[in-house]
């Protein structure tokens, strides 16, 4: 039988492009190599975009561009009867049919339904989430109105689309009250989100916000933890563990999120089955509610008293064997390889 062609596209124009390069290595290793080919694809941090036929090794080292003869200039094509990639080659145009791509990119310009577009355009059936989804978990404010209306709880928040005046952002911040979380509506790997304790650090905060996005959001600060779960399915839906994240101070920004210094994460969470079960129920819910499909990791708070608030959904979470995604899953019994392979199955389903 024909292995399908599987394009594993990585690396993107997101300051989440070493992210990107690890999880895509990994998925390509667990790949199952009897049923599959790997059709890797590049995007350089600059947006060019080539097909790599080097190791997963120099992907995840990022010298997948250091031997220039590994990398011919490619693209997807648009056509949907060529349902594939175009190589510019010196001698000549050469396409390559794909049955299925699998976008392993995170934040602006790959998971907020940019990639995913251009796939659909191309009749190409993408392995996660689809566009509309995409974009809509990527935009927090849109996403939490959603939820919020399916009667699901999410912190209370205010939009800005320009920065307002001292007296302007003083009285929606008292609207809000401190301490609150600054963040861009669409970024990731909290890029750009500032916890701000006093009214002296708000502007700063928000001119750095501004920087990812053009809107920004003043947000509650929700007290207790955050809980995640992992989903996948398209029909009947798995649902992981949910993970606990303890904080020692601060907030789980980008560099607790890759190094933990200060922080831990607990998986299976510290509560009792009841509370674990609502949040992976309500995990199932937020899902549904933004239309994702393939797979999704859901992140909730869990307040003292035991209320779950919405936080956010990453569409294409970390996904190394130690990323909080596949731990989440194997605490149900699915291996990083099994759950690679689930997930490329679930892509290729009509």
């Amino acid at each position: 039988m024909d292995k399908k062609k599987i394009a594993v596209i990585f690396g993107g124009c997101s300051p989440e492009y070493p992210v990107s390069l690890s999880s895509a290595s990994a998925v390509i290793r667990h790949m199952d190599q009897e049923k599959y080919e790997v059709i890797a694809l590049g995007i350089t941090k600059g947006g060019e975009w080539y097909r790599f036929y080097g190791s997963a090794d120099d992907i995840e080292g990022d010298n997948w561009l250091s031997d220039r003869t590994l990398c011919i200039p490619a693209v997807i094509s648009p056509d949907r009867d060529l349902h594939g990639i175009l190589e510019f080659r010196l001698s000549g145009v050469r396409s390559t049919r794909i049955d299925a791509a699998f976008p392993v990119l995170h934040g602006r310009n790959g998971e907020d339904g940019t990639v995913q577009g251009l796939c659909e355009l191309a009749g190409i059936p993408v392995i996660g989430c689809g566009t509309m989804s995409s974009a809509l978990c990527m935009d927090k404010d849109r996403a939490h109105k959603l939820v919020f209306l399916a009667g699901i709880s999410v912190p209370r928040s205010v939009l800005i689309d320009r920065l307002p005046t001292a007296s302007e952002l003083s009285a929606l911040a008292d609207e809000i009250g401190y301490p609150l979380f600054v963040k861009p509506v669409r970024a990731g790997s909290s890029f750009g989100v500032t916890r701000v304790d006093s009214p002296a650090a708000l502007r700063p905060a928000v001119k750095d916000a501004f920087r990812y996005d053009r809107e920004v959001m003043l947000e509650e600060a929700i007290d207790g933890f955050e809980a995640g779960c992992a989903v996948m399915g398209n029909g009947e839906l798995t649902i992981g563990r949910a993970d606990e994240i303890e904080l020692s101070g601060g907030f789980f920004d980008y560099e607790e999120k890759y190094t933990l210094k200060t922080s831990r994460i607990h998986m299976p969470a510290r509560v009792d089955s009841a509370t674990e079960e609502r949040l992976r129920e309500t995990a199932g819910r937020i899902y549904r509610i933004l239309g994702c499909r393939g797979f999704a990791r859901v992140d909730m708070f869990l307040t003292p008293d035991r209320r779950i608030v919405f936080n956010e959904v990453n569409t294409i979470p970390g996904f190394t064997s130690h990323s909080r995604f596949p731990k989440m899953m194997s605490g149900i019994g699915l291996d990083f390889s099994a759950l690679v392979n689930s997930l490329v199955e679930l892509g290729l389903e009509v």
